[in-house]
């Protein structure tokens, strides 16, 4: 099963193309802190941890270094070598160091590679260490739902960091229209009443479009459904994840109410041939009057231009964030993010469990978020300063609680392709690129990919 799921893997994501090389390697080196003794038998063994991390932070070589320092201070007989890989390439380089053994002793996975990378038998068991790291219970239930294939009962990775969405809105705009934030965004329903009655509302001389949504084009495309999917009671798999099932009535109701915002007026279509970061630029410039993102907008807010920034844009200085709307079976937000995992190659498995233990710590959890813009998986770090201080962080404290992932599974990287695919027409069809808009169109798009999943699912058991 294992080289079957591993091939399909291997195809699907090659055909996504090879962005760009692995980044320098850097090294820090300690050496000058070791302590000398005349017992070669007391000093410790000099160890280099070689670790893959992707481009997490603007520079994410120094960042990590910079955050790991009290560790490697703390343990001078370890050195930490790090390498950047490009997200379009990170894939084929770790699986192919699965399968070959010359592999790092510490890789960073997308929450959604983990199952995958797991059953090819490449990473570290670390289900007896659990405990060490303060167990399951002191993570986000929906990041550690990401750390083993599911229904195992075998920890492969551990949570590092989370990546969620919240709804940005222009106060500015709201308190011209007399809306009231607290209550606008309660529910579905009251959520797109707001949007009606500002679209296009004009401030400054400027007419503003009430939302910014990403199309076809953004690397976010099913990460920007599933809120909707599952807030209308519906799911992308059956629950025992042997079918689709974002074809049911229920997840076709909450594809229905998100396509419609765009639809409905309130999304201008040229939005539709944006990705996020369009969206946002567009945004921060005063294009849209909300649009949904995460918390490294914060950060980017708070960035000065002259440091690649958006500080000194209109939405900046009149901006605030909240959750994000409840539906009719609730209130839920996409959680993805990363994890950490160690290779079963490793030489150093026990210095290289002792980094990611302080690597998920609440100091180091809080550094890193400061410097990648992304949220702890940590509940206690929630409690920092750095989030409950800042109005706008807070509210990814409340966010989180709503946070759901996907179903930790061999097959996810397949099936998500095919739905990026065909979501990603159905974003074609609601832009009129296929002539008017008919809800069978809709219907028919989401059959078709079904039919596609169940093959996909079929053929990795």
């Amino acid at each position: 099963m294992y080289k079957k799921i591993t091939a399909i893997l291997l195809v699907v994501m090659l055909s996504l193309g090879a962005l760009a090389g692995c980044g320098s390697p850097t090294t820090q080196n300690n050496t000058t802190n070791q302590s000398a003794s005349p017992n070669a038998n007391t000093t410790p063994k000099k160890v280099t941890l070689e670790v893959w991390i992707m481009p997490n932070s603007a520079s994410p070589d120094t960042d990590f270094l910079d955050v790991v320092k009290p560790f490697t201070d703390s343990n001078p007989n370890i050195d930490v070598k790090v390498t950047v890989l490009d997200w379009g390439s990170a894939w084929t380089k770790i699986t192919t160091a699965a399968t070959s053994g010359e592999a790092p002793d510490i890789v960073q996975l997308g929450t959604t590679w983990v199952a995958a990378i797991a059953s090819m038998g490449a990473l570290e068991d670390l289900t007896g260490k659990v405990s060490e790291i303060g167990g399951a219970s002191a993570f986000l239930p929906a990041s550690w739902n990401t750390a083993g294939i599911k229904n195992s009962g075998v920890i492969s990775a551990v949570p590092w960091f989370a990546d969620t969405r919240g709804l940005y809105y222009r106060t500015d705009i709201f308190k011209k229209a007399n809306i009231d934030p607290n209550t606008a965004f309660s529910t579905w329903d009251s959520f797109k009443e707001a949007a009606k009655k500002i679209n296009n509302i004009e401030i400054d001389g400027k007419k503003v479009a009430a939302i910014g949504l990403p199309g076809k084009n953004d690397w976010n495309v099913i990460h920007n459904f599933a809120p909707w999917i599952w807030g209308a009671g519906g799911d992308f798999l059956t629950p025992d994840d042997q079918k689709a099932a974002f074809n049911s009535k229920a997840a076709l109701d909450g594809i229905n109410f998100y396509i419609g915002l765009a639809l409905d007026g309130l999304v201008p279509k040229s939005a539709l041939e944006k990705n996020s970061a369009d969206i946002e630029s567009l945004f921060a410039n005063g294009e849209f009057a909300m649009i949904f993102s995460g918390p490294w907008l914060i950060k980017n807010f708070s960035t000065p231009t002259d440091k690649g920034g958006m500080a000194d844009t209109i939405a900046a200085k009149n901006y605030a964030v909240a959750n994000i709307p409840e539906g009719p079976a609730g209130r839920f937000t996409f959680f993805g993010g990363s994890d950490l995992a160690i290779f079963k190659s490793s030489k150093h498995k026990s210095e290289a469990f002792e980094l990611i233990k302080f690597l998920v710590s609440k100091d180091a959890q809080i550094e890193y978020a400061k410097v990648s813009g992304m949220l702890p998986t940590l509940k206690e770090a929630f409690d920092d300063p750095f989030i409950t201080s800042d109005p706008n962080m807070a509210v990814f404290k409340d966010i989180s609680k709503y946070g759901r992932s996907y179903p930790s599974i061999p097959a996810w990287g397949p099936i998500e392709n095919i739905m990026v695919k065909h979501f990603g027409t159905l974003w074609d069809d609601v832009a009129g690129v296929n002539g008017p808009f008919k809800e069978s169109m809709l219907v028919n798009e989401m059959n078709k990919s079904a039919e596609e999943v169940d093959g996909a699912i079929k053929q990795a058991q």
